[in-house]
């Protein structure tokens, strides 16, 4: 599967931003999808991950409440839906899949997206 994100952009704290991973491919529904974030000289981070039904989701201790991530299986999209958003959420945001059994750890992922760029200025 091929991924597509984008959505990113800049925002002043306290604004929202949608990100959207668009899929190729015909078992978009087969795959957890999860939206992951990384900022200079540190690691990548998971922020949201939803299963491949969509009936469960995980989210980061520091978004949860702000962020939500959902999927369309017909469109084979992901969204993150971002409110409230603080300087710190400023990163590079990353879509990515896996098959199947939800994760959130980089490593068990098997697919990324190219990255979209999200800078909060306070």
């Amino acid at each position: 599967v091929q991924l597509q994100a984008s959505g990113g952009g800049l925002v002043q704290a306290g604004e929202s931003l949608r990100l959207s991973c668009a899929a190729s491919g015909r078992t978009f529904s087969t795959y957890t999808m999860g939206w992951f974030r990384q900022t200079p000289g540190k690691e990548r981070e998971v922020v949201a991950v939803i299963s491949w039904s969509g009936s469960s989701t995980f989210y980061a201790d520091s978004v949860k409440g702000r962020f939500a991530i959902s999927r369309d299986n017909v469109k084979k999209t992901a969204y993150l839906q971002m409110n409230s958003l603080k300087p710190e959420d400023t990163a590079v945001y990353y879509c990515a899949a896996k098959q199947f059994v939800s994760a959130t750890f980089v490593i068990e992922y098997n697919y990324w997206g190219q990255g979209t760029q999200v800078t909060v200025s306070s």
